[in-house]
């Protein structure tokens, strides 16, 4: 199971990675597996304010449907649009291709009470 060092981490199985555009979200290499084949994905419009804990998208597989949740307050600056067209890359590649939104965090304090690589694989165990 891959746990990259530089993502902190959610209890729901998000990962969330800062960057210079922003904090890019998605869902962790444990979760996906989890899910099997992913097979739809839904996400939210752009310019979409949430708070910590808010739903911002839905993943359809062929064993059930996960919902992934914001890790921190902000505005939603864009969406993985390719998924609609290639859900697999949840799948495939669920730290790179497959991510699903990038956060404008309106404090990037909220990101170190994320869990960290070790928390989380502590965790996952």
């Amino acid at each position: 199971m891959d746990v990259p060092e530089d993502c902190r981490y959610t209890d729901q199985h998000e990962w969330a990675r800062l960057e210079e555009a922003g904090v890019r979200v998605g869902i962790t290499d444990y979760a996906q597996e989890a899910l099997n084949e992913v097979v739809l994905v839904h996400l939210p419009e752009p310019g979409r304010r949430c708070r910590a804990g808010d739903l911002v998208a839905e993943i359809d597989s062929t064993k059930s449907v996960a919902e992934v949740y914001s890790p921190a307050d902000g505005v939603i600056l864009e969406v993985n649009a390719v998924l609609g067209e290639r859900p697999e890359l949840v799948n495939q590649d669920p730290y790179g291709a497959g991510w699903l939104i990038l956060l404008q965090a309106d404090d990037l304090a909220a990101l170190d009470a994320l869990l960290d690589a070790a928390a989380y694989r502590a965790l996952v165990g």
